[in-house]
């Protein structure tokens, strides 16, 4: 039977091994604690050493089977062993406490970090709401500023209009977009352009001011908005595009300039609800460029209308001019015109400018209109005129000059009516010009004036044959003609 003191001995000696490896740890724990607790771990550490003496003690006497009061030895083992328990217990209330007090600093931080991410999560959302709307807002600008541009750079009015529904359509996120024209003279709202839409129906549009909500809107000067076709009080009057389209919703806006309507700017939705009350305001803003765009077209239109027809009622009144010239002088009936058709006729194979043969015409046509200031019985005289006759008959170069020059419109094509006849070589009048100081359009003008007056029959002289005025205009290559414009004119005349 195993007696009570191997018992004793077996328990205790794992019991010193588990004490040594305490000891161990303690005293390897102890290097990094905080000031406030060392007394209390040393003193943990120094009773761990006393139990592991007394285990030790406790063995040696087992086995020696040495005397000792075991009684003195227990209590003094339960004595201390309470005290160890007693700092275990201290330390670890501490430790609990800063467990708990750091618990609830890390939930504290855990509540400031949730509420600071909470924060930061509205901020962020607010910024990205932000930079949407920064983003749409410099869409916007950009498509004002492209509207803008074309407004200043491109006077034709079709184009105008579907580029302005070009950029709107895609901004404001609608299926499709037109632009009526006012026709002040009918009241109507005819169509002028669209966008968006799958049939033709649109183009037909012609509507009177009041009728349905876009006569309404140009009427009333504000915008007309359906929310509902099915729903609405105002009567649709073009129910076949509607059907066809399948077009559910519907706005109108007039398009006003300078406090005229000019149109109406019609938007069509099918299931997809109308753009936003702010949507609404940028398109006003672009419904008054588009007025702004429509208006200057037009204004143009109108000005290039009255600017044509001033050009041709000066021409009239330039051949006008030539016509009675040619009455005066009967014998020169239809010269004006001949000449005029051969010099255009050559300048445009020597390469002038249509610019510049418009003045040209002009000049031509005026040629003689300064012996409107010839007496007629100088102008008409049967035959030769005397030297004081002829000083007057060639003035009327310098009376055409007085005549023209005060006139901003002739001025340009002074130069035959001034020039014609100059000579090359210096010799002619009034300003004795020579070679190329003289203009090419009079120089040319010398030549076919020449040859029409030549193979032309005078009152006072019968029609020269074509070779005969051929070998005359030669001869004088070079002295009165310019020598390099006289093979080009024989050769095309």
């Amino acid at each position: 039977m195993i007696s009570t003191e191997l018992v004793s001995v077996l328990l205790v000696f794992p019991a010193c091994i588990f004490m040594l490896a305490s000891l161990v740890k303690c005293i390897g724990m102890g290097k990094g604690l905080p000031d406030v607790l060392r007394p209390k771990w040393f003193a943990m550490t120094v009773l761990i050493l006393f139990f592991m003496a007394a285990y030790l003690g406790f063995f040696a006497l087992q086995l020696l089977r040495v005397p000792f009061p075991l009684e003195l030895l227990t209590s003094t083992v339960f004595f201390w062993g309470a005290v160890f328990v007693f700092l275990v217990l201290r330390l670890t209330t501490v430790t609990i406490r800063k467990f708990q007090e750091s618990k609830e600093r890390i939930g504290r931080v855990n509540e400031l970090l949730t509420a600071k991410n909470t924060e930061l999560e509205t901020e962020v959302a607010a910024r990205a709401k932000a930079e949407k709307m920064a983003q749409v807002r410099l869409q916007q600008l950009a498509t004002l500023h492209t509207i803008d541009m074309m407004i200043t750079s491109n006077l034709d009015l079709k184009m105008t209009m579907v580029v302005f529904l070009e950029q709107i359509v895609p901004q404001l996120h609608v299926d499709a977009a037109a632009i009526l024209l006012l026709n002040p003279h009918f009241q109507t709202l005819e169509y002028g352009a669209g966008i968006g839409f799958k049939t033709n129906l649109i183009q037909e549009t012609k509507v009177r001011l009041g009728d349905g909500p876009a006569g309404m809107a140009a009427l009333e000067r504000g915008i007309i908005q359906v929310e509902d076709f099915d729903k609405s009080e105002i009567e649709f009057t073009r129910k076949a595009l509607i059907e066809e389209e399948k077009f559910r919703s519907y706005c109108a806006i007039p398009l006003i300039a300078k406090g005229q309507v000019k149109g109406v700017l019609e938007i069509f939705q099918g299931n997809k609800p109308m753009p936003s009350l702010e949507l609404f305001e940028y398109l006003q803003a672009l419904a008054a460029q588009a007025a702004i765009a429509i208006d200057n077209a037009n204004l143009f239109n109108e000005l290039q209308s009255s600017h044509a027809e001033l050009v041709i009622a000066y021409d009239s009144t330039i051949e006008s001019w030539g016509k009675a010239l040619n009455l005066r002088d009967e014998e020169t009936e239809d010269h004006t015109q001949r000449v005029t058709e051969m010099t255009l006729h050559i300048l445009r194979i020597y390469g002038m400018d249509e610019k510049e043969l418009v003045h040209v015409r002009r000049g031509a046509l005026l040629h003689d209109i300064g012996k409107m200031g010839v007496p007629d019985s100088i102008l008409l005289k049967k035959g030769e005129l005397t030297p004081e006759e002829t000083k007057i008959m060639q003035q009327h170069p310098l009376n055409a000059f007085d005549i023209l020059m005060p006139i901003v419109y002739l001025r340009p094509a002074l130069d035959i009516p001034y020039c014609h006849h100059e000579r090359w070589d210096g010799t002619g009048y009034p300003r004795g010009l020579k070679g190329e100081k003289i203009p090419l359009a009079a120089r040319v003008f010398a030549l076919a004036d020449t040859w029409d007056a030549l193979i032309s029959a005078r009152r006072y002289r019968e029609a020269w044959p074509r070779e005969k005025v051929v070998e005359y205009i030669r001869s004088r290559a070079g002295s009165r003609f310019d020598p390099n414009l006289v093979e080009l004119f024989l050769a095309n005349i």
